[in-house]
């Protein structure tokens, strides 16, 4: 892999390569895009891989590869404390100057902040990370400014002290930058203006790309947006003016009211009668509320975040109202606080104009989808893809099972009978089981059922915070871990504490989910083996390399779904899966799981 990324980089030339678990395939692109001299932006989709690349494998490049080099991590703005944020709220006096808090969170959101305001003092990049506690989202918005309302450093009275701006100046003389995709897509939609200038790009877990940069490139609109401006507007206005602040909350109300029954839906081209209504109404009040802040005497600092805050909603409003026909636009979010989403259909227009003539990439994961490099719209004939595959022994060391002889998930009785195949796995392994499930409701299901019938400890997502969660499972050997979507990647727990991972069913993306049902219509007939199989095989396979996370792992990967042993489509399935030998037979299962049991 080492010698593919050296020779891309010389001919500039884009990679896609497959690297299944246990390639090292961080250092296998790090060593030759530093020995290239090249500028490198190292983008991931996970925060436990960009730990893992700052915290150990650039650390030890320094001290190993023999060619001094720099690197930084860079984040988005709202990561950092922001110092002028944290001088108003200081105040200069006893009584802290709180934003948007309720009376009732005033205690707790004003404890919080006095800590953060200490430690503020002492810290030497503001990035919250650090900090030894995790505060409130309120706490944190109190000492924190998003990249929408931030003015830039120039307009800023503590632009020089900035802690985000020294990161940013950091990662401009680094010749490694760390940041996250999603960072890298709002590079994009800005024209370019987030990240220093580069030469290479690696996509690590490249495999989340499409979606991560279909919802950097499309944009988010709650009545959140319209509150906060409101508020950070109106004390800069005289009283004879404030209405018009009050205007934009009460217009904000108002949207949140339509979005709120739609709340799952697809919206009609043109956002539908009353949603462009209220939309032309709010664009209006918005329009004279920037107006009137731009033209008052209030505090420069404060003044240039609402200008800024304005501008963006405004620029955001604009799109909205003529939305492109290669859009989709729909409305998520829980119940009290819906927002509508729109994003591009197919992202590789866009990232073909806006990234890949300007840069040599990289793109990796253990699981490459099919067609990746033409769905992010890469031209075949600038491209290489390879697959370097495994060191590990997955014949030897694993056994891949499904549970044929269950009802089809979609059926009356798989529930039962699937939870009575999962104790009697559970039970083979002597616990030491990760059971991944396909929705919150099936796992909580299987949890209530099962507590109680095991003997083992029965943790679920719910329990803990993710990295707590982790900690306790690999350290009751014996202990189970149920869990959901977000575990089906970015999980380690190599050795003895997990001998068995469990899948309920296949996991294809819901019908009605509306970007892919976008995508979908797109496609054609041919858009189950184009839009849901990759994504089931690629999401499948990543489930299933939770299991051997190192040469002597040994266990098993149980698949409770028949449709992997039967359906027509189960080869493209497996063929995206390790090399595990396979069985139908639960009696292999036992025989292979008892010497690890014992």
């Amino acid at each position: 892999m080492a010698e593919a990324v050296s020779e891309a980089l010389a001919e500039r030339r884009h990679l896609i390569v497959q690297a299944g678990t246990g390639t090292g395939k961080s250092l296998a692109y790090l060593v030759p895009a530093i020995l290239s001299g090249s500028k490198c932006v190292v983008a991931t989709a996970t925060k436990a891989l960009q730990d893992q690349l700052a915290g150990k494998d650039l650390p030890f490049l320094q001290e190993h590869l023999g060619l001094p080099f720099e690197f930084a991590v860079l984040k988005g703005r709202s990561n950092y404390l922001c110092r002028q944020r944290a001088l108003e709220v200081a105040g200069g006096g006893e009584q802290l100057s709180l934003d948007q808090v309720d009376e009732a969170e005033l205690g707790v959101v004003g404890r919080q902040v006095i800590r953060l305001l200490q430690w503020s003092t002492t810290s030497p990049s503001g990035d919250r990370s650090e900090l030894d506690f995790e505060p409130s989202p309120r706490a944190w918005a109190q000492v924190s400014v998003s990249a929408m309302e931030c003015p830039g450093a120039s307009r800023c009275p503590s632009g020089e002290a900035c802690f985000a701006e020294a990161a940013k100046s950091e990662a401009a003389l680094a010749d490694v930058v760390v940041v996250n995709t999603h960072l890298y897509g709002m590079h994009l939609a800005s024209g370019g203006h987030v990240l220093p200038e580069h030469d290479v790009v690696v996509f690590d877990e490249a495999h989340e790309l499409e979606d991560v940069a279909a919802a950097s490139l499309g944009l988010e609109m709650g009545a959140g947006r319209f509150r906060s401006l409101a508020r950070s507007g109106r004390p800069l206005l005289a009283e004879s003016q404030r209405s018009l602040a009050d205007d934009v909350e009460a217009a904000g109300e108002q949207w949140e009211a339509l979005l709120g029954p739609l709340r799952g839906e697809r919206l009609p081209a043109g956002l539908g009668d009353e949603l462009a209504t209220v939309l032309t109404v709010v664009t209006e009040r918005v329009a004279r509320l920037n107006a009137a802040v731009r033209r008052s005497d209030g505090d420069d600092a404060r003044r240039n975040r609402a200008v800024q805050a304005g501008g963006h909603l405004a620029d955001d409003l604009a799109l909205l109202a003529d939305i492109p026909s290669t859009y989709v636009s729909w409305v998520e979010g829980p119940p009290h606080a819906p927002v509508l989403r729109t994003s591009p259909v197919d992202v590789g227009p866009l990232l073909s104009e806006k990234l890949w003539g300007g840069v040599t990439a990289v793109l990796t994961s253990a699981t490459i989808p099919p067609l990746l490099g033409r769905r992010v719209g890469i031209d075949s004939g600038a491209s290489t893809e390879i697959d370097v595959g495994s060191p590990f022994d997955y014949t030897h060391n694993g056994l891949l099972y499904c549970a044929a002889h269950l009802p089809d998930p979609r059926h009356a009785g798989y529930e039962g009978a699937m939870h009575d195949e999962l104790e009697a796995l559970i039970r083979a392994a002597g616990g030491r089981t990760l059971a991944l499930f396909t929705s919150w409701r099936a796992m909580t299901a299987a949890a209530d059922a099962l507590s109680g019938r095991l003997p083992w400890r029965v943790l679920t997502q719910s329990d803990l915070p993710k990295p707590a969660l982790l900690a306790a499972f690999a350290g009751d050997e014996t202990s189970c871990l149920f869990a959901t979507m977000g575990f089906w990647q970015g999980v380690d727990v190599p050795g003895s504490a997990l001998s068995l991972v469990t899948i309920d069913r296949i996991p294809f993306p819901r019908p009605d989910e509306p970007l892919l049902q976008a995508r979908r219509e797109r496609a054609g007939g041919g858009a189950f083996r184009m839009i849901d199989l990759p994504r089931a095989a690629t999401l499948l396979a990543q489930g299933t390399g939770r299991l051997i996370r190192g040469a002597t792992d040994r266990g098993v990967v149980a698949v409770l779904d028949p449709r992997l042993a039967k359906a027509g489509y189960r080869w493209d399935l497996v063929r995206a899966l390790p090399p595990l030998r396979r069985t139908r037979h639960r009696a292999d299962v036992e025989e292979f799981l008892a010497p690890l049991r014992d």
